[in-house]
């Protein structure tokens, strides 16, 4: 487990932060397949919904 040193020579075992970075904002590439995944997850969505009401609707 890391420790840390503070003045004095006592020793701390907190949990060290992490280094902190900007994220990059997403390529077109990137936007263009979230464009496409979110219309497939609709459509399987609009898809599982349909299928629940025609069965139900044939029970």
């Amino acid at each position: 487990m890391p420790y840390t040193n503070e003045e004095g020579g006592l020793l701390n075992n907190f949990a060290r932060e992490p280094k902190v970075y900007q994220a990059e904002p997403p390529t077109e590439g990137q936007k263009r397949t979230y464009i496409i995944l979110g219309i497939a997850a609709t459509a399987l969505v609009a898809g599982l919904i349909l299928v629940a009401f025609f069965v139900s609707k044939s029970s």
